[in-house]
């Protein structure tokens, strides 16, 4: 080979936690707090109350620990933030029920140690000599965990003065809880919802209840509930809402029933329901927090008139014959969410929004869907749409079929119906241990969607090639039309005619053929990517084609192609030795066969080929099955199979690295199994992108054949299965 390509692959290691840290605060740039104060380096130790929820709740909200490497301030900036830190570590106590610790912060500066809280900390502070660290000890007794006493549902409670209602005589001392808090938050939460302004709706367009006036706020959770009446739940609704008396009063459970419920509520056709934030009364000598949650389920509705805006180009005829959701069934949010995904599936907007559009409206008895229900909610979705012509680039190598480059121009939205249509112009064998000469590959695809039926797509592909390839020369025009139809939620099926109109030289004889075919195809695919370019971690994609085809020049014959192949990806986070999606091992198997022809009765580009990415690395393309006499020509075969398993490892900075073995082989009869059975090894790295991973892999031959390579080294976007 007359060319030397050089590979320099570097592996790195992530840093430990504490080194990564002393890095950062060596590299970081001091930020004073305004003053002349120089800033003061300090580093923070947490003690660890071997409850990791609470430690990582305390990690999370102390500024302490958040800022010190990149904010370190001056002496009296350092002493505020060491004083606030006091009620954010002791919110993180009480977010995991701990209502009864206490937080200590010690501070070693110099010789001398002192409590977060002196007086005098920020004169010790600034009294420091030049470079001197602080240290800082964050310490929490965490006391007895709180479980949830009480926990009630009633309706908003009128406007009435809170004195009007009597409480009972506690025979315990109680107090009002802090509100259910957020560890992370930046500041305390209210104890109850924040209000909505009289005659506002809030930005969702779903109406909320003003809460009742400050001075209605109940002192006691038998106040609350004696404000309003008692909200039973429906057994659903109930499953949903979680809570119970005596499960640990977490912040993160409470908060989650509160949004839990209200999505069920929505669910079953309240739209405008409310499920307010809840009031917490803790009582300290039974170590409970009672919980009290207004619930406002308001009407049951249907799905009101459906309006549009943002459309430009696109016509909403189509968007409307397109659209599953249907004036007059039951509001449910998970059926709109699941309508505005499928016109953003589109792929010709830049987004897309719906929202609610009150006020509620009746409807007529012939208008609804559900038999009882008139009132009706209105919706709007709402687009923005994307640049409707695209120009890209194409580039690729590989040593067996060389370079190709190229460009694609694509409209997204031609008539209006998001009709496609893309031109594509390539220069191919660039060099390569496969070509004999530069080729070209030149098409146009249209592509109508929702053809005749929602879900099936019409795409039709005319195409001129040109190839010089050691197996055979060929130059064509193909004409293609199809139907596509997603069945299912993993499976599609396709069928089409082609037709190709070719001229192939192999072996100094050369040819004219004319061929007609139907290719029939069903794909299955459950590994869930929303970028078919993304290595997939889990899950099955399998693909089979049955192809009738008849050759009607240079000796007539039928013959038909079978070709099946499956892949299946095995995450070892299920052997517990690998985090998610980080270490996972691929499996790729082929099948095909022509019957009904033998080798030669039928055209060379028909026959069935190994070797290359798609089949067998470490050998070139076409370089696997029988070969003309003791020369790199192939012949081609009537049955193939091939498999291939390769570990695939992300590393951090975006890397990640892959080993491989393929093997296959060609026969000349019509059962895969037959020929000369060859194996490829070799392995790659990878550099993910947003838009996926940049892929370089080499791989060797282990029983190379005659004149056969010694090596291949291939480049492309995206894993090879």
């Amino acid at each position: 080979m007359s060319c030397i390509l050089g590979i320099v692959t570097v592996f790195c290691a992530p840093l430990p936690a504490e080194a990564k840290a002393s890095k950062a605060a060596a590299n970081a740039k001091p930020v004073t707090d305004g003053t002349s104060d120089p800033a003061i380096p300090y580093a923070v130790t947490l003690t660890p109350t071997k409850q990791a929820d609470l430690d990582a709740a305390i990690i999370a909200s102390s500024q302490l620990k958040s800022l010190q490497t990149s904010h370190t301030v001056g002496a009296y900036a350092l002493a505020g933030r060491i004083r606030s830190d006091y009620d954010r570590v002791n919110s993180a106590l009480e977010s995991q029920g701990y209502y009864a610790g206490s937080v200590k912060i010690s501070v070693k500066a110099g010789a001398r140690t002192v409590d977060g809280k002196d007086p005098s900390l920020p004169d010790i502070l600034k009294a420091l000599g030049k470079n001197q660290k602080v240290a800082i000890t964050i310490s929490a007794t965490i006391g007895p965990r709180f479980s949830l006493g009480n926990v009630a549902l009633t309706t908003p409670p009128q406007e009435a003065p809170a004195a009007s209602v009597s409480a009972p005589t506690p025979t315990t001392p109680t107090a009002t809880a802090p509100a259910m808090k957020d560890p992370t938050a930046k500041a305390p939460a209210a104890k109850v919802a924040a209000k909505t302004p009289a005659g506002k709706a809030p930005s969702d367009g779903k109406s909320v209840p003003t809460p009742p006036p400050a001075a209605a706020v109940a002192a006691t959770s038998e106040q609350a509930i004696a404000q309003a009446q008692p909200v039973s739940l429906l057994p659903e609704e109930r499953k949903a809402f979680g809570l119970s008396s005596g499960q640990p009063a977490v912040a993160a459970d409470v908060l989650a029933a509160q949004n839990s419920l209200l999505n069920q509520l929505q669910e079953e056709g309240y739209a405008t329901a409310s499920v307010s934030t809840p009031l917490a009364y803790l009582k300290p000598q039974t170590h409970t927090l009672d919980i009290v949650f207004r619930v406002n389920r308001g009407p049951k509705v249907v799905i009101g008139p459906i309006s549009m805006t943002g459309l430009a180009h696109t016509k909403q005829r189509y968007l409307m014959n397109r659209l599953e959701l249907k004036e007059g069934e039951l509001y449910r949010p998970s059926r709109i969410e699941a309508a505005r995904q499928d016109l953003a599936s589109t792929g010709v907007f830049a987004s897309v929004q719906v929202r609610n559009a009150p006020p509620i409206i009746t409807l007529p008895p012939s208008r609804t869907l559900m038999p009882g229900i008139l009132q009706a909610m209105p919706i709007e979705f709402g687009f923005k749409e994307a640049k409707r012509r695209t120009l890209s680039a194409e580039i690729g190598y590989s040593t067996d079929l060389g370079g190709r480059v190229g460009v694609s121009w694509t409209h997204h939205n031609l008539l209006g119906n998001a009709e496609q249509l893309r031109l594509t112009a390539l220069i191919t064998g660039l060099g390569g241990s496969a070509q004999q000469g530069l080729g070209y590959d030149v098409y146009a695809d249209f592509m109508k969607p929702d053809f005749l039926s929602k879900g099936q797509n019409l795409s039709v592909r005319l195409e001129g090639i040109r190839q010089l390839l050691y197996s055979y020369h060929q130059t064509a025009i193909i004409g293609r039309a199809g139907l596509n139809r997603h069945v299912g939620k993993y499976w599609n099926v396709s069928g089409g005619v082609m037709g190709e109109q070719e001229q192939i030289q192999q072996f100094g004889d050369t040819r004219s053929y004319f061929i007609i075919a139907a290719p029939l195809n069903a794909t299955f695919d459950n590994t869930q990517l929303s970028n078919p370019i993304d290595p997939a971690t889990h899950g099955v994609r399998a693909s089979l084609s049955v192809t009738p085809s008849e050759s009607l020049e240079s000796g007539s014959s039928f013959f038909t192609l079978l070709s099946a192949q499956v892949s299946t990806y095995f995450d070892l986070k299920h052997l517990g030795i690998s985090r998610p999606g980080r270490s996972v091992i691929a499996v790729r198997g082929i099948v095909g066969s022509v019957q009904g022809a033998s080798t030669y009765q039928i055209p060379p580009d028909q026959r069935l080929y190994a070797g290359g990415p798609a089949t067998v690395r470490g050998f070139r393309y076409q370089g696997v099955g029988p070969q003309y006499g003791k020369t790199k020509y192939g012949i081609g075969g009537t049955s193939m199979d091939a498999g291939s398993v390769e570990f695939r490892q992300r590393l951090p900075m975006n890397l990640g690295f892959a080993g491989f073995v393929d093997a296959g082989q060609v026969g000349t009869g019509s059962r895969p199994g037959q020929g000369t059975l060859r194996v490829g090894y070799g392995g790659g790295v990878r550099y993910f992108t947003p838009i996926g991973p940049i892929r370089v892999d080499v791989a060797l031959p282990m029983n190379r054949p005659a004149y056969g390579d010694k090596w291949e080294l291939y480049f492309g976007l995206g894993e090879t299965f």
